[in-house]
């Protein structure tokens, strides 16, 4: 991209600047030619372009003063035009747009400029760096011109500057450059009417150097020499706004950090705890196992030291009345115990046989 320029060259010097130093040469409008250090689209812009009818070696040009930013010739009379609109042109696709294509046959120019600006752009704020030759010499860039009449009958020659992707040194400033033809070679193949494959590329030599400038160049109304002076690079502080966001941000990053620290913590305290509580869960668990089983064996009738000394003792009982009890032979042979057995009888007083028999 290229929006902003350096031109204070004299008109005699852009000529040779584009390498055209025999031939005749036209000159159209210069008066309006205004030298400036900061130059921007709807600003009045020497070009050099091939003179009409003249051969295809490019022996005459016309040093034409034009309108930055392109104005299609078919673009309606009464339409107000608008210069910021095509001030540049993709080189990648000039031959698909009907605004440029139409172009290329037979209206190419070239823009001689000492040096251009381009913004770096930063998360706050953005940078302009001023971009030149580093032995001073002039850039040329690949255009295209048109003409446009409005209502008025008034012919307006405005003209575009081709564009194509950065190099690769340029690439950390921005991702699109001009198209800068840097020898005669180059300018006349442009002119010429030649095949634009080998002329629109990036321009990889690496004579070509930048540095800082104020951000003042921003207004077109700033245009005296302090445009191209090198300014050094300061951090500025952010604004009221962004510093609120910011220390809003590191708040909340705070109170977030805060948050997954005491979390970690009640976790880490919740470990302990279940682990200091797990053993004595354990032995909870053994000690409720162990009640039950005893619970269940106390309903299994279990004899007391009572009953266990009366069952010893009938059967003690028992023993004793099987030793004492006379066998059934001892009965028969003993007629003592027999007769007494009889005079005993069971009655507990005398009678009166048992008184006569003693007499």
């Amino acid at each position: 991209m290229c929006g902003r320029a350096r031109c204070t060259l004299r008109a005699d010097d852009i000529p040779r600047a584009c390498h055209r130093n025999d031939g005749p040469i036209r000159h159209v409008n210069m008066d309006r030619y205004r030298p400036s250090y900061n130059v921007g689209p709807g600003m009045n812009f020497p070009v050099v372009r091939r003179d009409d009818g003249s051969n295809t070696d490019g022996a005459g040009v016309v040093l034409h003063c034009m309108k930055w930013g392109l104005i299609p010739s078919f673009t309606k009379k009464s339409d107000k035009p608008d210069f910021f609109k095509m001030f540049n042109a993709r080189s990648e696709s000039v031959c698909e747009k009907a605004s440029f294509r139409r172009l290329l046959p037979k209206s190419r120019c070239l823009v001689a400029v000492e040096g251009f600006y381009e913004w770096k752009k930063d998360v706050s704020k953005k940078q302009p760096y001023y971009i030149h030759f580093k032995d001073g010499r002039p850039l040329v860039f690949a255009a295209l011109y048109d003409s446009w009449e409005n209502s008025e009958g008034e012919k307006l020659h405005t003209f575009t500057i081709l564009t194509t992707s950065a190099s690769s040194t340029f690439q950390w400033l921005h991702d699109r450059m001009p198209v800068i033809l840097g020898d005669k070679g180059s300018t006349d193949a442009w002119l010429n009417g030649s095949k634009t494959d080998m002329l629109l590329k990036p321009y990889e030599n690496p004579d070509l150097v930048w540095y800082p400038v104020t951000p003042a160049i921003g207004k077109l109304s700033f245009e005296g020499p302090e445009c191209v002076k090198e300014v050094p690079l300061k951090i500025q502080e952010k604004n009221s706004i962004s510093k609120f966001f910011s220390t809003r941000k590191v708040e909340k990053e705070q109170e977030s950090n805060m948050e997954q620290s005491m979390c970690d913590e009640s976790v880490k305290t919740n470990l302990l705890n279940n682990l200091e509580e797990e053993p004595r869960s354990t032995d909870d668990r053994l000690a409720s196992l162990t009640d039950k089983d005893h619970d269940s064996k106390s309903n299994v009738p279990v004899p007391s030291l009572g009953d266990v000394g009366k069952s010893q003792a009938k059967r003690d009982y028992e023993e004793l009345v099987a030793d004492t009890k006379p066998s059934k032979d001892e009965v028969e042979t003993s007629p003592a115990r027999k007769k007494g057995n009889i005079k005993g009888g069971g009655d507990k007083q005398p009678t009166l046989f048992s008184y006569f028999g003693k007499k």
